[in-house]
């Protein structure tokens, strides 16, 4: 099963090379691997209510993994064919919609005044976020597929040839790039970067993670997070996807075909890791860590030490996103469009709702009053659990 996996997600991944092949294996999402049929969904005992308070659309993500971003008291989301949208979160009514001028595979990253998506051609486009209107636009070397990130007066892009561009929040300009060998073989897949008091956090293939300052892009430490293991080349595919998950002061990462684990984020020291795979990455909050496995399990691991405290295995084979913590509750979605509500403490089913039937790709974010989430079909959702 495993080799089956790998060889549905991996590309040659060509150092340089300014698209990648026609063959999407974000078709992950729309298709099985042999004989992994989803779980039936069976009634639960819901012990929460959970209901819409505003829905919109923007339009269809395609095979790209569009998440929505909330800066201030506003959300921007972005669509393939280029619409961006500012959506007041507390009542979804829509107060711009933009549209970047070129075709999207990445966004949004945004903050109070400038949000920014990406392109499959390798073009960052930032639009102003009071109306909309194009602020500037420049290059990197190759695709994006993660959202840009935008902090400390900058706009820090990963791109899928194993570089990090930084950028001139205000007008674009670039401050620095890190560069290191591509591989052959990856998982296309989103692996983003997140920005924590002064330096910028990333994972990248052969299970590495590496911390670089915001102010000149020097390496401060780089980690092994999983070795790669196996006979051939596609079993030995072991990169860490999602983006790095801050709490306090550690860092969580999680690696395709290896580990969970988690650092304490000024030295890169080890606090645990454990032997897991996920194509979704690592959620952290105060007391737990959680992802879902490559088959489609939720765990929940003690923090402090790695533990393992739940596990839930109702969900197999159901493509799920990253599961987002929110408060008592956990929220997860999956390749039916269903939102999943789990208990944090037991990992036991609490709540669920359907939305517009198309699958989650993004994980749930938290807004005032509850979450948010977008489907393929560019569904916006928002959901209060009571």
């Amino acid at each position: 099963m495993a080799r089956k996996i790998a060889a549905a997600f991996v590309i040659l991944a060509l150092a340089g090379c300014s698209s990648a092949p026609s063959w999407n294996p974000l078709d992950w999402f729309a298709s099985q691997p042999e004989g992994a049929k989803p779980a039936v969904l069976t009634p639960i005992a819901a012990t929460r209510s959970v209901r819409a308070l505003w829905t919109a659309n923007v339009g269809s993500g395609d095979t790209f993994v569009f998440e929505p971003m909330l800066a201030g008291d506003s959300v921007y989301a972005a669509a393939r064919d280029g619409t961006v949208v500012r959506i007041d979160a507390a009542t979804g009514q829509v107060r711009w919609r933009a549209n970047a001028g070129a075709r999207l595979s990445a966004g949004v990253g945004a903050d109070a005044r400038v949000v920014v998506v990406a392109t499959d051609e390798g073009e960052v486009i930032a639009l102003e976020a009071q109306n909309g209107a194009p602020r500037w636009r420049t290059r990197v070397s190759s695709e994006v597929l993660a959202r840009p990130v935008v902090g400390d007066d900058l706009v820090v892009v990963r791109s899928a040839d194993s570089r990090v561009f930084a950028f001139n929040a205000a007008d674009g300009k670039r401050r620095w790039v890190y560069q290191r060998a591509a591989s052959s073989l990856s998982v296309r897949m989103p692996a983003g970067v997140t920005l924590h008091e002064g330096f910028v956090f990333g994972g990248f293939p052969g299970g590495k993670l590496i911390a670089l300052t915001t102010n000149t892009g020097a390496l401060r430490w780089e980690v092994t997070v999983a070795l790669p293991k196996g006979a051939t080349e596609l079993e030995r595919v072991t990169d860490v996807v999602g983006e790095p998950a801050m709490q306090r002061r550690e860092v969580c990462v999680g690696a395709f075909q290896g580990r969970i684990a988690c650092y304490e984020w000024q030295s890169g020291t080890q606090q645990w890791a454990r032997d897991i795979s996920t194509l979704t990455g690592v959620s952290i909050d105060a007391g737990h860590a959680y992802l879902s496995d490559q088959s489609g399990a939720v765990h929940a691991f003690d923090r402090s030490d790695g533990r393992s405290v739940w596990k839930q295995d109702r969900l197999a084979n159901r493509r799920l996103t990253l599961p987002r913590p929110l408060g008592a509750e956990i929220a997860i979605g999956d390749l039916e469009g269903f939102v999943h509500f789990l208990s944090r403490d037991s990992g036991a089913f609490v709540a669920r709702i359907a939305t517009d039937g198309s699958p989650m790709r993004a994980a749930p974010i938290a807004i005032p009053g509850g979450l948010l989430v977008q489907t393929r079909n560019g569904g916006l959702f928002a959901l209060g659990l009571q």
